[in-house]
């Protein structure tokens, strides 16, 4: 038979997917499955690593079976995975010592402040491309290794570490590989993504044992082959990347300057930075854009904590729409917001503005505002504060890129599109296949395995379904970012209670 399929497991935050793409880039078929979050504190959040393996597993069984292919006409398979989520399990009996620390949790908020007080921020930066933030996996693994009173194990080789890439790799492929690729190694915070190696002074500094770590490996690579129990037959499992690194690449912005934006519940935008690594001078991090060869493509990455999350919020707090869809028609059933600014920082503000006092706030109301309003500024929020990502880039970059490649849920909203456009003073396009990150660690799959040639190969399947560009004439965008920025910095210290 020919290998005409390529699969992506696509392991996130709630479920677990798996989905299949011809060659040419066309979905054919793709099947999830949930599972339970725990949140054993305030503030905390794990996942079981056992429902995370069995849901994968699942959900490729699944889309093999419903879609009708047999499993040796696949040419090869990708793993792409929430970041960040930290696993530590037994070498010998691939058993896992406690539950998956999700990349939401901040417990480890005590272990980056002591990493600041130490005086170590700007050589996590400068190694890194981020900023200390319990986001990452170095802490958590600290923690881990800490409450498990497992260093010395660690230190003997006894155990491994790994993000959720990592871990699916040991459980699905034969021999138990322990590899992750350079994509999530640069999310761990122990990763140097000059030198393209674990870094023995990130490591010292976090008291974390070289033993536990995986190999680093290209994005896309033969890791090994799938176990035949899986599927009954061996099939290569040829990438790994996180998330985000795989969106980019499946919206083809292979070309330093181009960007996309995910609308999910938050919002991450990445811009291909080139070859050359550049901390970023507006608030942005610096990341690796994906690894081929051996040699590193790095990315600026910023991200809205409260994108389609803002709409979640109208619908079932506020109960302005009964349904996300509806958000839309209600926005456009008035000409305006009347001046009303919505600032979503429910959680604090993202980049650039990294403010974790900021609070949500509505401005500019009168007697005359209804839900219509504030609905309507609800959706501008999401275009404001991507665009404050959007412009920051460019700063870095010296040039706005002048096209946004977008994808995730709320896309699908028209208004929202177009007011992106109008406000980024850029052209906007949303392309045929949505499922850009599945679809991105697949065409990495394919290019390992020889389906594509090279990357212009891979970009041959991308299209344009429709396009949005600018209208709204310079005066009007100037008026409206300048409201924007009052409503911003009204907000950012509101949670301080010690400022006079």
């Amino acid at each position: 038979m020919n290998k005409r399929y390529l699969v992506a497991l696509d392991q996130g935050t709630t479920s677990s997917r798996a989905v299949i793409f011809t060659a040419e880039g066309r979905m054919l078929g793709a099947a999830a499955q949930e599972f339970k979050q725990y949140y054993p504190n305030p503030g905390w959040v794990e996942h079981d690593p056992g429902d995370i393996l069995a849901t994968q597993i699942e959900s490729l069984r699944t889309v093999v079976r419903q879609t009708g292919i047999h499993p040796s006409e696949i040419a090869a398979i990708g793993i792409t995975n929430q970041r960040e989520t930290t696993v530590l399990w037994d070498r010998k009996t691939g058993k896992w010592l406690h539950n998956a620390i999700v990349w939401q949790c901040r417990r480890t908020a005590s272990y980056v402040e002591k990493l600041v007080q130490q005086g170590y921020s700007e050589t996590i930066r400068e190694k890194t491309g981020l900023v200390p933030d319990a986001y990452f996996s170095g802490t958590k693994l600290q923690w881990l290794l800490d409450a498990l009173d497992a260093r010395q194990r660690a230190e003997k080789g006894e155990l491994c570490f790994g993000t959720i890439d990592s871990f699916l790799a040991w459980n699905m492929v034969k021999g138990h590989p322990h590899v992750t690729d350079a994509t999530n190694a640069a999310r761990t915070m122990l990763f140097n993504i000059h030198t393209q190696q674990w870094d023995d002074e990130l490591l010292k500094m976090m008291d974390i044992p070289r033993a536990l770590l995986p190999e680093v490996v290209d994005s896309s690579y033969v890791i090994g082959m799938l176990d035949d129990d899986i599927l009954g037959v061996p099939i290569p499992v040829a990438a790994m990347a996180g998330d985000q690194h795989a969106a980019l690449f499946g919206q083809a912005c292979f070309e330093k300057g181009m960007a996309k934006n995910t609308y999910g519940t938050g919002c991450f935008m990445l811009m291909n930075a080139g070859e050359e690594f550049k901390l970023s001078e507006n608030g942005l991090l610096t990341t690796v854009a994906w690894r081929l060869n051996g040699k590193p493509t790095y990315a600026l990455e910023g991200s809205v904590f409260m994108g389609g999350a803002t709409i979640q919020w109208l619908r079932d707090e506020m109960k302005f729409v009964e349904k996300a869809s509806q958000s839309e028609a209600l926005a456009t059933s008035v000409a305006d917001t009347d001046g009303v600014y919505l600032v979503p920082a429910f959680t604090g503000l993202g980049a650039p503005h990294w403010s974790m006092y900021a609070r949500g706030t509505l401005f500019g109301m009168t007697r005359g505002t209804g839900r219509a309003q504030i609905v309507r500024a609800g959706l501008e929020s999401i275009a404001y504060q991507s665009n404050d990502l959007y412009q920051a880039m460019a700063r870095d970059l010296g040039s706005a890129p002048g096209v946004l490649r977008v994808d995730g849920g709320a896309t699908a909203n028209d208004f929202l599109m177009q007011f992106q456009a109008d406000i980024s003073n850029t052209s906007i396009q949303r392309p045929a296949v949505l499922e850009t990150t599945a679809l991105g660690v697949a065409l990495l799959a394919g290019l390992a395995v020889g389906v594509y040639s090279d990357l212009k190969e891979t970009a041959s399947g991308w299209h344009v379904e429709k396009k949005f560009v600018p209208s709204m004439d310079d005066s009007e965008r100037r008026q409206r970012l300048h409201g924007w920025k009052r409503a911003v910095d009204a907000v950012l210290y509101w949670a301080r209670d010690d400022m006079e």
